[in-house]
């Protein structure tokens, strides 16, 4: 089980690569590291990605406690309707630029996590670089939502842990090669990957819902036991 886990969030991991290389390129490309020896400047741009891992970790873990919770309760097909229906809001929020909801106190998160962003974006220390590296992994972003919800669908702590970890180092690479030689993807070419995320994003929620529905299609939407009684409890 924990290998499926590893090979769809490592997938899921690359696939993000084409939007977070779009969308957290500007901050990837502002770290104070091109100025310092190429051992130290590698150490730095390691340091960040290593921030940003470590916290995708520690939501999976989190968030794996939290759908183990709704697993124990029966309710796992609701909860993966529920989710796909979130996903579609976010990307229906994303799409039309506007906020449907607002929620003030995640705005004033957001608005901290910048702050600490920028201060730390104008020091030269490389510890500085993992905490950069941790607050970019809270900042809103639909993929790192969508890895999320794969990890509360693990429905245990080791499982999301695992999913989210690895959803990480599966943007490693081509979020490295930015970080590390700058700008070697062209604009054009980061714009027509942001235009096919949506479609991406939108196909991972309708299948989440229609696992949900129990429409006993294999692989698919397979029928899903909602009884809380034959679930063995194990972390």
């Amino acid at each position: 089980m924990f290998w499926e886990l590893i090979i769809s969030g490592f997938a899921l991991g690359i696939v993000s690569s084409f939007h977070c290389v779009g969308m957290c390129g500007p901050i990837a490309l502002s770290l104070p590291v091109y100025y310092l020896p190429a051992h130290k400047k590698l150490v730095g741009i390691l340091l960040y990605h290593s921030g940003r891992i470590f916290l995708y970790a520690l939501l999976g873990l989190f968030f794996g406690f939290v759908g183990r919770q709704f697993y124990l309760a029966g309710l796992q097909q609701y909860f993966s309707i529920a989710l796909g229906c979130i996903i579609l809001l976010i990307l229906l929020q994303t799409t039309v630029g506007k906020k449907l909801i607002h929620f003030k106190p995640f705005d004033q998160f957001q608005q901290k996590l910048q702050n600490i962003i920028a201060i730390y974006i104008q020091k030269k220390q490389l510890y500085g670089m993992l905490i950069l590296g941790m607050a970019n992994g809270l900042l809103p972003c639909g993929m790192v939502y969508l890895a999320i919800t794969g990890a509360m669908a693990a429905g245990n702590l080791i499982g999301g842990m695992l999913f989210m970890a690895f959803f990480g180092l599966g943007t490693f690479p081509a979020m490295f090669l930015l970080t590390y030689f700058g700008s070697f993807i062209s604009l054009k070419i980061r714009n027509n990957m942001k235009k096919a995320i949506p479609f991406f994003v939108a196909t991972m929620a309708i299948l989440l819902i229609l696992r949900g529905l129990n429409l006993n299609i294999p692989m698919i939407s397979p029928v899903m036991n909602n009884s809380a009684s034959q679930v063995i409890d194990c972390p």
